[in-house]
């Protein structure tokens, strides 16, 4: 993005020199990563941007393209294309009414432009989009360098093929994490360079992504000496109507331990109390004051050190070796209702804030180490993590620990897998840099790679497994699952349901953006996920209110609503339960499917 001229001047003026363009009142950093390329270097202090860049008649790949499909959820249809680059959007992803006039995308409008040594999608002629690293011209050899270009041309170079190209940004878009498992909306058909391309693509990306974070990691230190504010307390604070739970001494379970035992409550012993993780308390254990069991109350944490990691902001790690089993810390912080919760969450999304440090207590409370908390609020996610939470009772109330689940040697990160539900169309990237990393968190982590004959032998099952799945999964319908007829449609994005539908069938009054689910997988009553289906109609019900709502149909077995012939040639009995699998439960793996159908005597 443009670094305005007069921000600039105050931002760092004695370490960084700014580059004005002669003909526009832009400036850059004079540095590799900051000026765009394309950019025509005239002397030390002055540029010609690419703004200034001028198609020449006749020349192909001087012609804009647009892609062919919307950036936020994949689909094809009526697209707003931008006229400064190749992005699409459907109107109602965006949310916007129909412009007048020119139109550019939010990027374009913010001046964000291709640099040096980024990986991009680039079009040339009708070949497919195809992944290349914008090149820098003194980087490039002489023959290409030779070659005639404009203001606001740069060379890439194509993975795959090793071949240059002079192209400017209204052929080009940026790469994205995961892009390289996004074949489809690439073109059909993978030869063999064109993996090996992707496969170079890949492994690029995340060589030019490390080199980001470092600098991004040197500049930050340079920057912030400490982490931001917050106010450390030592105990969860209760906020509005909730409260901390305090049992009477007659209430606390009293385990068997005697003082003379040669580990009374500890690790390694038979307390009852610790078994089901409730901590003892000093005036009730027989063990008095040689009780091992009392570390929340006591707060027998481990040492450790806040300090800025390379590519996650700040972490948490030991000062001294910990092992499998010892207590790390609690979490503590502000223990708030779900109305709370919501009202932080939309303070946060209202104002651009994307750290959150919210763990559920229990059904009612959740605590919010955000404001007031303690180090544990520093530990990252992991989705091999060294250590767990885990949930204790002491003196009655339920608190919260992190537990080392394996040995930790000194100086080592603290993490533990924050188990998140992510809502809505976004997800947020992981970068724990696990083995078995799932990519997104909220996501389950894959499992560990196998090794050897073994590993050969699981990839070749997991290959069969595959195959034989997608062979059950059913593709997409064309006829609307509502009332039977063809016609532009809507698709359900949830993975395996073919279902297709009208826009007016669903009382849609615009597109639905992102990861649309259809109504077939909401109970019809009250909204909440369905667990039973209507194979001829988007009726659906969940466990409670599925009786008496589905039958077995007469005209081909298969089970239906009230609405299509319930009751079938052999009526069932009052309170009768009839088996019955449904042809598309291969397609639902992890769906909770109808296996029986009563039905109930009016």
């Amino acid at each position: 993005m443009p670094c305005l001229y007069v921000f600039s001047i105050l931002y760092r003026l004695s370490v960084c020199r700014l580059t004005r363009c002669v003909r526009c009142p832009i400036a850059y950093h004079a540095t590799d990563y900051c000026i765009p390329a394309g950019s025509v270097i005239l002397a030390n202090n002055s540029i010609l941007c690419p703004n200034h860049f001028v198609p020449r008649k006749g020349c192909r790949n001087h012609e804009h393209v647009n892609v062919s499909w919307c950036f936020v959820c994949s689909e094809g249809g009526s697209l707003l294309c931008c006229e400064s680059c190749p992005a699409a959007f459907h109107r109602e992803c965006l949310n916007i009414e129909m412009p007048e006039g020119s139109w550019f995308c939010n990027d374009c409008r913010a001046g964000r432009k291709p640099h040096y040594k980024e990986v991009v999608w680039v079009k040339v002629g009708r070949y497919r989009w195809w992944p290349a690293e914008v090149s820098h011209p003194k980087n490039i050899p002489e023959n290409i360098l030779r070659m005639r270009h404009d203001v606001g041309e740069f060379p890439v170079l194509f993975f795959g093929s090793n071949d240059y190209l002079w192209t400017y940004q209204a052929r080009v878009f940026p790469y994205m994490e995961g892009d390289a498992n996004s074949k489809e909306k690439m073109g059909k058909g993978v030869d063999s360079i064109y993996k090996k391309a992707l496969e170079e693509a890949a492994v690029r990306f995340k060589e030019l992504q490390a080199e980001k974070e470092l600098r991004q990691l040197q500049e930050d230190r340079r920057n912030d000496k400490k982490p931001p504010p917050y106010k450390h307390i030592k105990v969860n604070r209760p906020i509005g109507k909730v409260q901390i739970i305090t049992a009477d001494l007659s209430e606390i379970p009293r385990c068997n331990c005697k003082a003379t035992d040669e580990n009374p409550c500890g690790m390694d012993s038979e307390c009852i109390n610790r078994m089901l993780l409730y901590e003892c308390h000093p005036q009730v254990c027989p063990a008095g004051e040689q009780c091992q069991n009392q570390r929340f109350m006591k707060r027998e944490y481990s040492q450790v050190e806040i300090f800025r990691t390379l590519s996650r902001g700040w972490g948490l790690r030991c000062c001294h070796d910990i092992k499998k089993g010892d207590f790390v810390s609690e979490y503590v912080g502000e223990v708030i209702d779900e109305e709370e919760c919501r009202a932080r969450i939309r303070h946060a999304q209202e104002n651009d804030i994307g750290n959150f440090y919210m763990l559920t207590l229990d059904k009612d409370r959740i605590i919010d180490a955000g404001p007031k908390g303690n180090e544990a609020r520093f530990m990252n996610h992991s989705c091999q993590p060294n250590c767990e939470t885990q949930k204790w009772t002491v003196s009655g109330d339920t608190r919260v620990g992190l537990f080392a689940l394996v040995d930790i040697s000194a100086g080592t990160e603290l993490t533990f897998n924050y188990n998140l539900e992510c809502l809505g169309n976004g997800k947020t990237v992981c970068k724990c840099g696990a083995p078995n990393c799932s990519g997104f968190l909220g996501v389950r982590p894959k499992n560990n790679p196998p090794s050897d004959d073994k590993g050969r032998k699981m990839k070749k099952r997991a290959h069969m497994k595959r195959r034989q799945q997608q062979e059950l999964t059913k593709e997409r319908e064309d006829e609307c699952f509502s009332c039977g007829d063809g016609g532009q449609m809507v698709s359900c994005k949830r993975p395996g349901c073919p279902k297709v539908y009208h826009a007016d069938c669903l009382n849609l009054t615009k597109r639905p953006a992102g990861r649309w689910e259809c109504p077939w997988h909401q109970c019809d009553l009250c909204g909440q996920e369905a667990a039973s289906f209507c194979e001829m109609c988007p009726s659906s019900y969940c466990v409670e209110h599925r009786d008496g709502m589905l039958f077995i149909s007469k005209l081909d077995g298969r089970l239906s609503c009230s609405e299509h012939d319930p009751c079938g040639p052999e009526p069932l009995e009052p309170g009768e339960i009839r088996e019955y699998v449904p042809e598309h439960a291969t397609a639902y793996p992890n769906k909770t499917l109808p296996l029986f159908c009563v039905y109930n005597a009016v």
